[in-house]
């Protein structure tokens, strides 16, 4: 007797058959090397859980390429010990420490439903949701400090036209939060060591969901440059 697949639910089953036909049968992805020596990713990737940006299909990665943390809008909390359950940086340690990761990559992307909630908390709009509004919070220091180094003038806080010039050009706001999360990556001891040690590296990447094109930060994390146009 097989177990029942809603009919929805059939593309997905029929891609895992198409998996395990290529990656045991055909081997062509070591699986078995994969169970016999464990993992070893080179990179944690830290992505959101936006449906239209998954981070194995767009980066062609095989199993065992990466170390994957989604969660709403590609977010790093800072480091703190009074969480008891905490899926993000649980992630974020297990990487670091155990699997000896010797790259963090933060992708964002654009249109990203997080990032226009964490516009309207700044705004001063309360989000009718349970638990989004705290989490995208995380993002608020850095998108702020970082929003008004472009915009310009670092001695005034955003004001009401600079929030609706966001509303416009919300990739601004995208890509500061991912700077923001590295800033809060350096708040870990055990990363800020290990970069300290030369042996691992942060990265910043925005993605551009209307055309695909790939930005990402330079070596000092500080401005967004194009890889893919």
């Amino acid at each position: 007797m097989q177990a029942f697949i809603h009919p929805t639910l059939n593309k997905l089953l029929d891609g895992i058959k198409n998996f395990q036909q290529r990656a045991y049968d055909q081997q062509l992805f070591n699986m078995y090397d994969l169970v016999e020596d464990g993992q070893h990713p080179k990179v944690l990737l830290i992505s959101c859980s936006d449906s239209r940006v998954d981070p194995a299909i767009l980066t062609n990665a095989a199993p065992g390429d990466l170390f994957v943390l989604r969660n709403v809008a590609n977010l790093a909390p800072n480091y703190e010990l009074d969480s008891k359950y905490d899926g993000a940086r649980s992630a974020i340690e297990y990487a670091v420490r155990d699997l000896l990761v010797e790259h963090i990559v933060i992708l964002g992307h654009a249109h990203c439903g997080g990032i226009k909630a964490l516009l309207k908390s700044l705004s001063g709009q309360t989000i009718p949701r349970d638990f989004i509004g705290d989490w995208v919070s995380i993002a608020k220091d850095g998108c702020e400090r970082y929003v008004i180094e472009q915009l310009g003038d670092l001695n005034k806080p955003l004001n009401n036209a600079d929030l609706e010039n966001l509303h416009e050009h919300i990739h601004l706001l995208e890509r500061a939060s991912i700077r923001g999360s590295l800033d809060n990556l350096l708040t870990y001891p055990w990363i800020k060591e290990r970069i300290d040690a030369g042996n691992l590296q942060l990265h910043g990447w925005w993605f551009d969901l209307e055309n695909g094109d790939l930005w990402a930060t330079d070596a000092a994390n500080s401005v967004f440059l194009p890889v893919i146009d």
